[in-house]
């Protein structure tokens, strides 16, 4: 029986949790299985229905040196709060009763048929933790990529600059997700922020490709998500960023970004890799150009290999490389 870590919950620890049906607990693992980032992320239930208010350090009081008979001004830290908000995803399966009921095990194949929602589900979700913006989508929540996106801001200097200034840059992420650092939210009250229903056979009124005309027999899933990310602590999150893809070479060599040493910068950033749970995250292409730079830095060197979760996994400075297809998208330089 899996282990649930109380103190930095994955969102299956949270479903498994909150979820004694199992119902929810299968969903997750199925996004466990295409949304690598759900294998790191911590959750945790916000304080508020729709979203977590928390208050973050700004300044702390600076000591004075005294002498005898000399008084001393009191001072206090600053702090600021913050409410992150959740967004919330839904959608429909709906499968003709006729192909449910050719197959003998109607559940399994009303589940493969629902796998697609699924995956389009973990597709978005995956691309809102890194993309997500409030001012341009509100129904939405805000991700890591707009609270990193400026060299000059406080929070630059967790930004390392790859050198791009082009429009087909990538970057690379290390997050270290903890509750006191940064965490996915659900809702007050949710369990794990999914919800599955099932609605049975329904009568589908539009069934004709838009023409109104037709009616259908089908069974029908809703699914629905609510989830959000709150940063408690920016400087557990680094950001390389400009990376030109378009320049990248299988050693480093000319104007390629040096991808290596970038990660070994990225490393010393965060105050400590031991306040939560450390992941890099990179898109596939990116990893692919990682792995043969390390192999041409030192013949024969390898990426180091980690077990997570009693899986497999490669690690570069012992932190696991996730995978994420989102991070596939050009972007343009960061300033």
């Amino acid at each position: 029986m899996a282990t649930v870590d109380a103190r930095n919950p994955t969102l299956l620890d949270l479903a498994q949790t909150l979820g004694p049906d199992g119902k929810v607990a299968t969903i997750v693992e199925i996004l466990n299985e295409t949304n690598e980032i759900l294998a790191d992320m911590s959750w945790i239930e916000g304080n508020l229905a729709t979203g977590h208010r928390t208050v973050t350090r700004t300044g702390i009081p600076a000591p004075t040196w005294r002498k005898i008979n000399q008084g001393v001004q009191p001072n206090k830290a600053t702090t600021v709060p913050i409410t992150d908000n959740t967004g919330m995803l839904e959608g429909y399966s709906e499968v003709d009763q006729v192909l449910v009921e050719l197959n003998d095990n109607k559940a399994a194949f009303r589940m493969q048929e629902d796998m697609a929602h699924i995956e389009g589900f973990n597709q978005e979700m995956a691309e809102t933790i890194f993309f997500g913006n409030e001012d341009t989508e509100s129904e939405a929540f805000t991700g890591l990529s707009p609270r990193m996106n400026s060299i000059s801001a406080e929070s630059g200097d967790n930004i390392i600059d790859a050198g791009g200034t082009g429009t087909d840059n990538r970057s690379i992420w290390l997050v270290v997700w903890g509750p006191i650092s940064v965490h996915g939210i659900v809702p007050k009250g949710s369990v794990a922020g999914i919800e599955m229903t099932d609605k049975g056979l329904v009568t589908i009124e539009d069934a004709s490709d838009g023409s109104n005309t037709g009616r259908m027999e089908a069974y029908r899933t809703h699914f629905r998500w609510k989830a959000g990310l709150s940063v408690r602590d920016w400087r557990y999150i680094v950001r390389i960023a400009n990376i030109d893809f378009s320049n990248l070479t299988a050693d480093a060599s000319g104007s390629s970004a040096d991808l290596p040493d970038l990660m070994y910068q990225a490393v010393e950033r965060p105050p400590s890799l031991q306040r939560g749970r450390a992941a890099w995250y990179m898109a596939r292409d990116v990893r692919t150009f990682l792995r043969r730079q390390l192999s041409n830095k030192v013949s024969g060197s390898t990426l180091e290999v980690s077990q997570v979760g009693g899986v497999k996994v490669p690690s570069f400075q012992e932190i696991p490389l996730r995978r994420c297809d989102a991070l596939s998208a050009d972007e343009a330089q960061i300033t």
